[in-house]
């Protein structure tokens, strides 16, 4: 049993962005307005791919996008890859998956959310803040709705 564990390894190799892009098309007639309440969108995905044997490549991708209340332009749109080559060996697929899709993105998180926040304030706006996430619970969520769409396309009438 003690010789299983030692088989298992998890090893971060490198953190790195992999793509970044600030956009701010009403600049400069933005910075003239009285009152800053934009509406704010946040969408979020981690994908990975074997690098090679068992260094994976996991990528957090992030986009944020700032839209003025009254007229829906959009203010400011942040789109962010920020990955990192892991060394991920010896674990099952289960303990894989939560590996991939909780762990590692929450370890490229606080990277990702320091470069979003410095962008956007170097783009002239106020600073903004991401919330924590807990990748942990939308980890799991994804596995619930992929349990729940296997057991749905799988019914059959016989």
């Amino acid at each position: 049993m003690a010789e299983e564990q030692d088989d298992k390894r998890l090893s971060i190799i490198k953190i790195y962005l992999k793509d970044f892009s600030f956009e701010s098309p009403q600049s400069p007639g933005v910075f003239r307005a009285d009152e800053w309440s934009p509406k704010t969108n946040l969408n979020l995905r981690s994908s990975q791919s074997v690098v090679e044997d068992d260094y994976h490549e996991i990528i957090l991708t992030i986009t944020v996008e700032a839209k003025d209340k009254d007229s829906d332009k959009t203010l400011f749109l942040v789109e962010l890859q920020q990955a990192g080559l892991f060394e991920i060996k010896g674990y099952t697929q289960e303990e894989f998956g939560m590996l991939a899709g909780s762990f590692c993105p929450n370890i490229l998180f606080p990277y990702a959310r320091e470069s979003i926040a410095g962008i956007i304030q170097k783009g002239g706006f106020p600073e903004f803040v991401l919330q924590p996430i807990n990748f942990d619970a939308l980890y799991q969520q994804g596995q619930e709705q992929q349990a729940a769409d296997a057991v749905a396309g799988g019914q059959s009438v016989n």
